[in-house]
C-alpha cells in the first residue's frame, strides 16, 4: 500500500479586499460624530475604518496621533465596536490626494512591483450617431 500524502494548499486570499473608510480626524465635534458614523458602518459590512490625522505645521506626529487615538477610544467606548479601526497621521499632500480621489480624480499607484489605477476614469458617454441624411 502506497502512502498518500495531504496536499497543501496555500493561503487563499478573498478575492475582494474588504472596504476601508477613511475619516479625517480634526478634533472637531463633526469629526467625532463621523468617526463614530465610520465604526458602526464598519460593524455592517465588516469593514476597516482608518482614523487619519493630517499634520499642519505647529503640531508634531507624536502629538497628532496621541490626539486620534484617544478620539478613537472615546468612540470604541460608545458604539461597542472593537477590532475594526486602525489610526495613521498624513501629511497634508498624501490627504489631499486621497480625498481628490473621492471627488473623482484618479488615483494611481505606482510601486516596485507595477501600476495599478485606484479609482478608474469616468467613463465618456458614447458620441451620438446622425441618422444618416439628417
Amino acid at each position: 500500500m502506497t502512502d498518500v500524502e495531504p496536499i497543501r494548499l496555500g493561503h487563499l486570499r478573498p478575492r475582494r479586499q474588504p472596504p476601508a473608510l477613511l475619516v479625517d480626524v480634526d478634533g472637531s465635534p463633526s469629526a467625532y460624530r463621523s468617526l463614530v458614523w465610520a465604526l458602526n458602518e464598519a460593524a455592517r459590512r465588516e469593514a476597516t475604518v482608518v482614523a487619519a490625522c493630517v499634520l499642519d505645521e505647529a503640531s508634531g506626529s507624536a502629538a497628532a496621533r496621541a490626539r486620534v487615538e484617544a478620539q478613537v477610544l472615546r468612540a470604541i467606548a460608545e458604539t461597542g465596536v472593537h477590532g475594526r479601526v486602525r489610526t495613521a497621521v498624513l501629511e497634508r499632500p498624501v490627504f489631499d490626494v486621497l480625498s481628490g480621489a473621492a471627488r473623482g480624480g484618479d488615483l494611481v499607484l505606482v510601486t516596485g512591483t507595477g501600476k495599478r489605477l485606484l479609482r478608474p476614469a469616468v467613463p465618456r458617454t458614447p458620441p451620438r450617431r446622425l441618422a444618416r441624411g439628417a
